[in-house]
């Protein structure tokens, strides 16, 4: 059985609440159950990992709750939470404190090729 878990959000919409919500969940769940948890945001999604931006995304009936927030609950329940913005990108806002790493595409690759790694792609 694989020890490690990695839920690579790179197509799903990074304003879809809902869907996030779930998605999130699935990694503070699998994080609960005493698993290795890496929540990699990329693609379209990298931008979540930005503070001016997960802080001002609201999550549809979580009472006001942002982006920021689902991460931050996530992160404090043990999930690792890295962000593999595109190439050359340039941002003018500072990461989230719950961002532990930023990464490369060749750390992706390695951690798909990884026998002890499932990976989850969104």
């Amino acid at each position: 059985m694989a020890d490690k878990l990695m839920i690579l959000l790179v197509d799903t919409d990074p304003f879809d609440g809902t869907t996030l919500v779930t998605i999130v969940s699935q990694a503070t769940v699998a994080a609960a159950m005493e698993f290795d948890v890496e929540l990699l945001l990329t693609g379209q999604c990298w931008v979540l990992a930005k503070e001016n931006m997960a802080r001002s995304l609201e999550l549809p009936a979580e009472n006001g709750r942002t982006v920021a927030d689902l991460l931050h609950q996530a992160h404090e329940a043990g999930v690792k939470i890295k962000v593999c913005p595109p190439p050359h990108t340039e941002w003018s806002d500072g990461f989230l404190e719950a961002i532990d790493e930023t990464v490369g595409n060749a750390y992706i690759i390695s951690e798909a090729m990884d026998n002890d790694t499932v990976i989850f792609t969104y």
